[in-house]
């Protein structure tokens, strides 16, 4: 019993510890889903365009899951993953200004 306990404490703490190992990675991200789901609600993103800035937001996400599934995230997965979600950034600039509406 007292080992279950140890084991179920460990396994909480790796993933409280590959949670928290990426919150300015976690805040960037929301912060982009809200700027598309803003742009949707606007009209300044067409269903299209929507549909491919949230598919490149769950490709970083998949990158984000990847890289914390061993408990720890590296300099260099870091850095690949600030470098998808810059592009990401530019991205739903482009198409949120593109003079393309919906509607």
């Amino acid at each position: 019993m007292k080992a279950l306990f140890t084991a179920a404490a460990l396994v909480l703490a790796f993933a409280a510890q590959a949670q928290a190992a990426t919150p300015r990675i976690d805040k960037r991200e929301q912060r982009q889903e809200d700027r598309i789901q803003q742009g949707a609600a606007s009209g300044t993103l067409t269903a299209q365009e929507t549909q491919r800035l949230e598919k490149e937001q769950a490709h970083i996400d998949k990158m984000q899951d990847r890289a914390a599934a061993d408990g720890q995230v590296t300099k260099k997965e870091r850095a690949k993953i600030t470098a998808a979600q810059h592009e990401a950034s530019q991205d739903i600039h482009r198409k949120k200004h593109n003079r393309r509406n919906a509607g």
